[in-house]
């Protein structure tokens, strides 16, 4: 029963990050477009599984990034290092992530993969 409530509590989150960060709409829509492309483009059985591995991570990435923020926000909505600390470093994340993907796409387009 309680994997039960956990998947739908789950899907709750989703549908919050979806309603309410464009940042995870950009990154769904991104995956949407890229990983059929990857298909069609040709790459290789390893080069289309780390895609979809990277681009699902960049949405785990976004999600974790969305969570961080509310709970900051949640905290107090005064100025304040931590808070910013906090957020700076989950946007960090996404763009290490995301600076791995155009890694991982520039390897897969010039045919190493």
């Amino acid at each position: 029963m309680r994997v039960f409530k956990a998947f739908f509590f789950s899907l709750s989150g989703m549908g919050f990050a979806w309603r309410d960060e464009a940042a995870f709409r950009e990154v769904v829509l991104l995956a949407i477009v890229a990983i059929p492309a990857a298909f069609l483009l040709g790459f290789s059985p390893v080069g289309i599984a780390l895609l979809v591995l990277v681009h699902l991570l960049s949405l785990v990435v976004e999600l974790l990034n969305t969570a961080i923020e509310a709970a900051v926000d949640h905290t107090s909505l005064a100025h304040s290092m931590l808070a910013k600390k906090a957020k700076d470093c989950g946007s960090a994340a996404q763009l290490i992530t995301l600076g791995g993907l155009v890694v991982l796409w520039g390897v897969n387009l010039s045919g190493y993969l």
